[in-house]
């Protein structure tokens, strides 16, 4: 899963992996939130767009799957002894949802939350594939390879779902800008091993 397939701008820091691996709890805690968040996100836009059938057939499936992804994150918590504790902030997210257009139509309101979404889910994927690939926890490792395939038919999913709300030459549009965007927040983010973006 190579960043451009992900149409990702920056890689990731190759620091920020084996800060992770030393700060595994810390990992967990935050992946279970990112998993948590997920869940709510969608259910908020089945909330939101009703109306939308294809939004509420395509997005409930994706809400059962991120729900069981923070129940998988709970048991390997749980394994090791650790416990969910509270949320951190989320600098990653809060600088993305600045780059969300406010105001337009509502079909261009849903189009800018399911970019966000993608970009989120794409860059998820970047970092599952980071510690699939260099933690030397067999297990977790297995683990984040298991969730990396199931993030990337996510991105996928809100992608091709934006396009059937708006003209794809203008979605793929967008989505260029949001990604130069995200690759700017990436850059001058602290490298830090305890969140999972």
């Amino acid at each position: 899963m190579e960043k451009h397939v992900l149409g990702l701008q920056l890689p990731t820091d190759p620091r920020w992996v084996h800060i992770a691996e030393k700060n595994i709890e810390d990992i967990l805690v935050d992946h279970a939130y990112c998993e948590q968040k997920a869940a709510s996100s969608c259910i908020s836009m089945i909330v939101s767009y009703p109306e939308k059938e294809r939004v509420v057939e395509m997005l409930t499936p994706i809400v059962a799957e991120e729900w069981s992804h923070f129940e998988r994150v709970l048991e390997e918590l749980k394994k090791r002894g650790y416990k969910l504790g509270f949320p951190r902030k989320d600098e990653y997210v809060d600088q993305l949802q600045k780059v969300v257009k406010k105001g337009g139509d509502r079909e261009q309101q849903l189009v800018e939350k399911l970019l966000f979404n993608a970009l989120v889910e794409a860059r998820s994927c970047e970092r599952f594939r980071l510690l699939s690939k260099e933690i030397a926890d067999v297990e977790l490792s297995k683990f984040y390879y298991e969730l990396m395939v199931s993030e990337a038919g996510h991105y996928k999913k809100f992608l091709s779902l934006a396009k059937e709300f708006m003209p794809p030459e203008l979605v793929e549009k967008r989505w260029r800008e949001i990604l130069v965007q995200e690759a700017d927040i990436v850059k001058n983010l602290e490298v830090r091993g305890d969140r999972m973006h």
